[in-house]
């Protein structure tokens, strides 16, 4: 990996402001080459248990800092970030796969999202209430969880780490980041321009594994651990959920989802179809809030898939370094097996291939962009997160059916919705049993705008003010005079 700043790309974990080194070690993969990286410390429950401790001994001073001080020092390592931008781009396309491009643009919305909270954190105030007896005042203060656990996934390897770390750390908390064995070496980097950026050691730990039961089970089962914040499989934040049932911790999970994109006969087609591209396209198709199931009113529906075909098959698949691509390597075989799983059990039960369908030949965990039309209620598919570039298609005669066939999932992350007819706009807006609703528009992610699921995509908000106060308790105090 050629970067230009050498020490970004650590081998150990970091804890108490130190890189911990370990006798044993895990390969990092390149996905679009199979090519090992580099090999990482596998860290244990004993080195997440002295993390614990150096955050908690963090949090005691970092907790009464003055607020310009941690504003100040979170703004200086948004700064390094966005200075260190092109080598975080690298690190994130060799271990993650996702076009250069995106990767590059994932590092700036890190340094921009880290400066939004350091703008915004003076905004949680407390307030003063009105008292019945004269001799008493009554109000309200805010003040940090303490030492926040943090598990991040790979498909977002670095934007997980600053929308958890980043607001916990702005608010007085210290935390602890448990990056996927996958996509640990960005959460290093951070760690790294966390160091140089002044902040205190134990403020942000970094704990690389390749068994993560072990250090999850010491994380949820420590009492100094006051919140855990998670992104991942719903199955794995019910575990999760449970775990940390003993010291009763607070939760913020941003798990599974299972979006709908239902596109009416009065839709704008052109647009719709462009949001079709992003929504399940971007990042390989391995985002959460992907597009799912397509649901196309049946006036329309041959028309929106020929159109949709089209643009599918002149994307470009291969290396994320190749500026030429458009969609780069599945994370590994499992994902790949997932796809074809799905693929194949939609073509056996009648559904129709209109554009790729297959892994693509040679080297690499690629899968080629692909397009099902004839899907129906019954296939695997239609209840299953596809995290890939598989689109699938289906029918719908009226809006009540729409919105049944969309709320038909225990998922409620994300939905999108397009029609000309604003009245009907609101009404399905409204109906769409999901967190963040895309109307008319598949750009759904703003800094100061709370992201967040419902039923089991989770619980909690990411982004914007409500992100904040996820991580601060609110605080009565009733002073006698």
């Amino acid at each position: 990996m050629n970067l230009k700043n050498k020490h970004l790309l650590l081998s150990g974990g970091w804890i108490n402001g130190q890189e911990v080194q370990h006798d044993r070690k895990f390969p990092v993969f390149n996905p679009a080459t199979g090519e090992v990286i580099t090999e990482v410390s596998d860290l244990d429950a004993t080195h997440a248990s002295d993390a614990i401790t150096a955050a908690n001994i963090a949090f005691e001073d970092w907790k009464k800092r003055p607020l310009p001080e941690r504003v100040e020092l979170v703004k200086a390592w948004a700064d390094r970030i966005e200075k260190n931008a092109d080598d975080l781009g690298t690190i994130i396309c060799s271990e993650n796969g996702k076009p250069y491009r995106e990767a590059r643009g994932e590092a700036l919305q890190c340094a921009a999202l880290l400066r939004w909270f350091a703008d915004n954190v003076q905004r949680q105030q407390g307030e003063d209430y009105p008292s019945g007896n004269e001799s008493q005042r009554n109000y309200t203060i805010k003040q940090a969880v303490g030492v926040v656990a943090c598990i991040t996934p790979w498909n977002f390897p670095a934007a997980a780490v600053a929308v958890k770390s980043g607001a916990a750390i702005v608010t007085g908390c210290t935390t602890i980041t448990k990056p996927s064995d996958e996509t640990p070496l960005i959460a290093l980097a951070f760690a790294k321009l966390s160091g140089d950026a002044g902040l205190p050691a134990g403020v942000f730990n970094v704990i690389p594994c390749k068994n993560p039961a072990a250090v999850g089970n010491e994380l949820c089962a420590s009492p100094d651990v006051r919140m855990l914040s998670f992104t991942g499989s719903t199955r794995t934040g019910k575990h999760l959920y449970a775990a940390c049932g003993n010291t009763i911790k607070r939760l913020a999970l941003e798990l599974g989802g299972n979006a709908p994109f239902v596109v009416f006969d009065d839709a704008d087609i052109e647009n719709a179809v462009s949001a079709a591209l992003g929504a399940r396209f971007y990042n390989s198709g391995q985002i959460c809030v992907g597009a799912n199931r397509f649901l196309v009113h049946e006036d329309i529906y041959d028309e929106f898939a020929e159109k949709l075909a089209e643009r599918v098959g002149q994307m470009t698949v291969g290396d994320g370094f190749d500026e030429a691509n458009d969609i780069g390597p599945m994370i590994n075989q499992a994902a790949i097996d997932r796809l074809i799983y799905l693929v194949d059990s939609a073509t056996s039960m009648g559904a129709k291939i209109l554009a790729g369908g297959t892994p693509v030949d040679g080297e690499g965990l690629f899968f080629s962009p692909t397009l099902i039309a004839n899907m129906s209620v019954e296939m695997p598919a239609f209840n299953t997160e596809i995290f890939g570039p598989v689109a699938c298609l289906y029918k719908f005669s009226d809006e009540d059916e729409a919105m049944r066939l969309a709320n038909d999932t225990d998922a409620g992350l994300s939905a999108y919705v397009f029609t000309s007819d604003q009245n009907r706009l609101l009404r399905c807006s409204e109906a769409l049993d999901a967190g963040v609703i895309g109307a008319n528009s598949a750009n759904i992610f703003s800094n100061d705008l709370p992201f967040g699921g419902m039923k089991q995509s989770g619980i909690g908000k990411e982004h914007g003010m409500q992100c904040l106060d996820e991580f601060v308790e609110t605080k009565s105090i009733c002073l006698g005079l």
